[in-house]
């Protein structure tokens, strides 16, 4: 009997064994993730939409009258002013807007490119889209004489595509003058997603992507988000998700070039994050010394004569760095932040309102606000030539998104997929 006994103890402790991760390598639930997947899109939604209601309504120096000053955070819930273009037509106020249960969301900019490379990804059987397979995609899937939702860089990589120009050329400064323009930071996040706790992979499958609009230091931020979301996934634990974001923001920093801008300016933010100066005065001071004083070779200010480089990569850099740190890794509030920095205000939201949203999950996103979401979205409203006339769920494209990891995860990362307990398994 005693011997029994023992036989059970010894195999209980095995099966214990057996069943904890080995100490190099982490494991990652894919059902979790896929709740992660829709928490990115859902947030990246929430933050886009409402970003959008103060997009360039404020861009420090005024053009023809127009964007002058800032917001600050009196201003939240307040009368929203005309932008350089005159009213947005999505709210009065600036609040969150949101689609509930029974309606839909709508894709814009900062979530559609993403959309398609996702779709891309699948379709060509690859993780590494080459030139020809993103110039395709572009073409098949972006309006060519009516309303395309495309600015600056996207916008002339394009035309160039049209003549024929393939990436990376696309980007390149001789071919395109808005080599530095926001527009990859807002099109290569969820790149990061498809390797977790990989960044190394993570920009090597988006290296082309990125430069098929960006070049130098808008490439660099670009990757910054993308080591960031890569980091989400990595199984070092933290108290608190200030601390897990600033550590990410920490680790991406060390990716850009000690004497590019953007890096400056980078170390800018922070150093008066940590010195308690509020965000607004942290805010106005980047203004003044990039935008006025152009310090640190920033010229974009002059060099962009239509609205003062208010489409920069840099300074909607800086502007996303005061709302990742002042936020503290609250989705709420880093939201506002970023709703009320200025500048091209709904790209530095989606960004951190995907991360973030990631970060916590669908479900717990809909916990903070304390509403029922809608889980359907509307590629169709900016893109076109998809599937079901356009109308997806966050599930199924999170459903998309585990398709790729699996091949990431298989090929890239020497992990392994446990079908049985639905789980990647990823050496550390």
């Amino acid at each position: 009997m005693k011997s029994k006994n023992v036989f059970i103890i010894v195999a209980i402790i095995l099966f214990s064994i057996s069943c904890k991760p080995k100490l190099n390598e982490f494991v990652i639930d894919k059902n979790e993730y896929r709740n992660q997947l829709e928490g990115f899109w859902l947030g990246q939604c929430i933050a886009n939409w409402t970003g959008l209601i103060t997009e360039m309504d404020k861009i420090g120096i005024p053009v023809d009258g127009k964007g002058g000053g800032f917001y600050t955070r009196e201003n939240w819930g307040g009368v929203d002013e005309p932008n350089l273009w005159g009213s947005n037509n999505y709210s009065d106020t600036i609040d969150f807007i949101y689609a509930t249960r029974d309606s839909i969301w709508g894709a814009d900019d900062d979530t559609d490119i993403e959309y398609m490379y996702q779709e891309l990804l699948l379709e060509n059987e690859t993780l590494f889209l080459d030139g020809e397979q993103i110039r395709n995609g572009w073409l098949k899937h972006i309006y060519l004489n009516e309303e395309n939702f495309l600015w600056v860089s996207n916008q002339r990589a394009f035309d160039l595509m049209q003549e024929g120009i393939i990436p990376p050329d696309t980007s390149d400064p001789k071919n395109n003058p808005f080599y530095e323009m926001i527009d990859a930071q807002l099109t290569t996040e969820i790149f990061g997603l498809y390797a977790p706790g990989s960044p190394k992979t993570a920009l090597t499958m988006a290296y082309l992507p990125i430069r098929t609009t960006a070049q130098e230091n808008a490439a660099w931020i670009a990757e910054f988000y993308i080591i960031m979301h890569a980091l989400a996934s990595d199984p070092i634990k933290f108290e608190t998700l200030k601390e897990k974001t600033q550590w990410m923001a920490k680790n991406a920093r060390e990716h850009l070039p000690n004497s590019s801008y953007a890096a400056k300016m980078y170390d800018f933010v922070l150093d008066h994050y940590e010195k308690n100066t509020q965000w607004e005065k942290t805010r106005d001071l980047l203004h003044e010394k990039y935008q006025i004083n152009q310090d640190d070779n920033y010229l974009w200010s002059t060099k962009d004569e239509s609205c003062n480089g208010c489409f920069a990569a840099g300074i909607n850099f800086g502007a996303s760095i005061i709302s990742l740190l002042y936020g503290e890794g609250d989705i709420k509030e880093t939201i506002k932040i970023a709703v009320l920095s200025g500048w091209d205000s709904d790209n530095p939201a989606a960004t951190w309102g995907g991360l973030l949203g990631f970060m916590i999950g669908k479900e717990a996103i809909e916990k903070s606000f304390q509403i029922q979401f809608s889980n359907r979205f509307n590629i169709h409203r900016t893109r076109k030539g998809f599937s079901n006339s356009g109308i997806d769920t966050f599930t199924n494209m999170a459903d998309k998104g585990l398709l790729i990891i699996d091949k990431v995860v298989t090929s890239q990362l020497n992990g392994s997929i446990d079908s049985e307990k639905g789980q990647w398994v990823i050496p550390n």
